[in-house]
């Protein structure tokens, strides 16, 4: 039996279609006999609207000595202050994300130019976090 909803995400509308694939009928969120004789097709999610997203969400491209949050979460710890001098793999920042931290490690060596977060901010995957020069 397959149902439809229409679900907003960031902002976003999409149209899926949910098929129940259980076996035991009595075991189904919702009854529908209609439904239930029309044959089976591929889930899938199509946007319902095309809208450009707003610029000041994205988050933007980051330049050779930028530090980039891996994925989103919030920081927990910036380990490096500006004007200090790093090495390559040196701890710079730690993520939290689901209950597990990530650590940000520098890709190259340096001395930090800009911190663009502290502790408590959210960020998204691919946010500048610091600049290394």
């Amino acid at each position: 039996m397959e149902k439809k909803f229409r679900i907003t995400v960031e902002g976003k509308q999409y149209v899926v279609t949910v098929e129940d694939i259980t076996t035991d009928s009595a075991q189904g969120f919702y009854q529908d006999t209609a439904a239930a004789a029309a044959p089976p097709s591929v889930v899938a999610a199509a946007p319902a609207a095309t809208t450009p997203a707003p610029a000041a969400s994205s988050p933007g491209v980051a330049g050779p000595g930028d530090e980039v949050a891996p994925l989103g979460g919030v920081v927990q710890t910036v380990h490096v202050s500006v004007g200090q001098a790093i090495n390559e793999g040196d701890k710079l920042v730690s993520l939290e994300a689901m209950k597990m931290v990530t650590h940000v490690v520098a890709r190259r060596g340096g001395k930090v130019v800009s911190i663009a977060v502290k502790p408590g901010d959210p960020v998204d995957a691919g946010q500048v976090l610091l600049t290394i020069g």
